[in-house]
């Protein structure tokens, strides 16, 4: 089986673990990493919506090589996966167990939490290149800087520590950053869970839709490819996504819209909390409900109604860019 991936260390690493679960599976299994170097890993300073979104700079060519015949399988990370547009012919074979899906602080030498939180992020420049997380940052710390702040994990965290600034895609330079907010499960994955300052609560950061799930993608009538990867397919995970995905599409929200989702599954039911951040007004919409954990979707359709009628379809249609109306 011939898997596609991103060559950075995180998606080497995840993609490690789905070899890995695979040939523990079927230890006869032959399982062959083949990297790509996407649009999005050449590309450090652009804005990922001028790449096409996290679709275009993230998933299109390893997808391409899936069609085509070249790949059996691609590894994504689930949050990178566009959730408003469809795959013909591809889909998600297998969900991995969830990692965890907060967000994390990141300082540079000399700053804490505790500095950020008595002056309200005064003074202080904060880097992070989604716009969810720069509305939660700012709500929590309403003082700081937020900065664009692009690149794989552990570039990202060598810049703050190297006091790097971060080139910006109309040109000029902005930083240096005094601290980053992460994923925590991909600070986990490329070893730098020892400089994680704090894990942001789902209260304090709403994670984003899909966040610490890895997906294997394969072409859908590929029978052989699908049984083998429902033998490593977490039910958890592919309840927990599809509630989660739901809400992305049925709000058709585009890439790096202000959007966050976290669905938990408790017994026999899952408890799904999604948000649009309108931050022309500073204002959160911000639906909580339960159902059963057999109908996922219904849930995060019923949730994205909810949302809509709040006027999230306002809100996400003042950030869509240009070229996407």
């Amino acid at each position: 089986m011939r898997i596609g991936t991103r060559k950075s260390v995180m998606a080497l690493a995840q993609t490690s673990e789905i070899a890995r679960q695979l040939t523990a599976a079927d230890p006869a299994l032959d399982v062959e990493i083949v990297k790509f170097e996407t649009t999005g890993d050449q590309d450090q300073t652009g804005k990922l919506l001028d790449l096409g979104g996290k679709g275009g700079a993230f998933v299109a060519q390893i997808r391409d090589a899936v069609r085509e015949g070249r790949l059996e399988a691609a590894m994504h990370s689930l949050k990178d996966m566009p959730g408003n547009e469809d795959t013909p012919g591809l889909v998600i074979g297998a969900t991995l167990t969830r990692d965890p899906p907060t967000d994390a602080l990141v300082v540079r030498h000399g700053v804490t939490l505790a500095d950020l939180r008595r002056t309200r992020g005064k003074g202080f420049k904060i880097g992070t290149n989604a716009v969810r997380r720069a509305a939660y940052v700012r709500r929590l710390f309403p003082e700081c800087e937020i900065i664009h702040f692009r690149g794989a994990a552990d570039t990202r965290i060598r810049k703050l520590d190297n006091g790097e600034k971060q080139r910006l895609p109309e040109g000029g330079e902005v930083g240096p950053a005094d601290a980053l907010v992460m994923a925590q499960a991909g600070l986990e994955r490329v070893g730098c869970a020892d400089r994680i300052a704090h894990c942001f609560s789902p209260d304090e950061i709403l994670p984003a839709v899909g966040q610490g799930i890895v997906a294997v993608e394969c072409a859908a009538s590929d029978w052989c490819t699908l049984a083998r990867l429902a033998q490593i397919d977490d039910p958890v995970s592919r309840c927990c996504a599809a509630a989660e995905r739901e809400v992305l599409w049925v709000l058709n929200g585009h890439c790096n819209s202000p959007i966050a989702g976290y669905a938990i599954v408790e017994g026999d039911d899952v408890l799904l909390k999604a948000a649009v951040l309108d931050e022309a007004n500073d204002h959160f919409i911000e639906v909580t409900r339960r159902g059963p954990a057999s109908r996922p979707r219904e849930l995060g359709r019923a949730v994205a109604f909810e949302l809509l009628a709040k006027g999230a379809a306002d809100v996400i249609a003042r950030t869509r860019p240009v070229s996407a109306h």
